[in-house]
């Protein structure tokens, strides 16, 4: 049966992505929804990038661009680095990308450009990675960076917690869409490695960048699969954790 999987922030984490997808039994008639950020933090962010060109091309895959590969498709583009993205899992990508010849450059870089800021599909789902500030809507969002970058919408969704949709205080931008899946504020932050859930909004960053794990959730039974903890998978490397 033809499933619709939404995956989380994987910043570099092949080995994981890899895994978490064996572990999620991802067939051909799957529709996958990727939340962005695919690459910064561990060391082969150009593999990520090239493995879901490939999967792309075998089956129907929506990408969600994330402000690290805004960061990424700007250097790509200009060869310039902001130090902010270096400092903040950009240098291993860099690193990666040096073992590929300029054609192969140019092919990421197109794919980066290709990527959505949000997608709404025909159950009035909203899929973005990080959220929006328009009380009318994406559509209307006069800042398209918050697509990428806006945390309020989560921190909103947050202290809704389990408010009823019917209750006049709740958010009139959350109820524009039925759900709303995101990536972007790890849940290791709150100290959990699991997708959390505000309101009417699901996060599913657990933290692949840092401590947590990788997550593939099926948007219709809320069943989700994981990989194991990215320092597991890539021992001898930081990520994107400063300690």
């Amino acid at each position: 049966m033809k499933r619709r999987l939404v995956i989380g922030d994987i910043h570099g984490g092949f080995r994981a992505l890899q895994q978490v997808l064996d572990r999620a039994a991802v067939t051909a008639d799957d529709i996958l929804i990727f939340l962005g950020d695919y690459v910064d933090g561990w060391s082969e962010s150009h593999r990520v990038t090239g493995y879901l060109m490939e999967l792309s091309a075998r089956q129907q895959c929506i990408f969600l661009k994330g402000n690290h590969d805004e960061w990424c498709e700007t250097w790509l583009r200009t060869g310039d680095a902001e130090s902010t993205w270096l400092v903040h899992g950009g240098l291993s990508t860099v690193e990666g990308y040096t073992t590929l010849d300029a054609y192969a450059q140019g092919q990421h870089l197109r794919f980066f450009e290709q990527m959505k800021l949000y997608y709404i599909d025909e159950s009035n789902r909203l899929f973005v990675h990080a959220g929006f500030t328009s009380m009318h809507g994406p559509r209307y969002e006069s800042h398209p960076s918050s697509f990428s970058w806006d945390r309020t919408l989560w921190e909103t969704a947050r202290s809704m917690r389990d408010m009823s949709r019917e209750s006049l205080l709740y958010p009139k931008r959350l109820k524009l869409f039925d759900e709303i899946f995101i990536g972007h504020t790890p849940t290791v932050y709150y100290d959990v490695d699991v997708p959390m859930r505000g309101g009417n909004v699901w996060n599913i960053d657990t933290g692949a960048a840092f401590k947590g794990r990788l997550t593939v959730m099926d948007i219709a039974s809320k069943a989700y699969w994981q990989s194991d903890p990215l320092p597991v998978l890539y021992p001898g490397e930081k990520g994107r954790n400063r300690d």
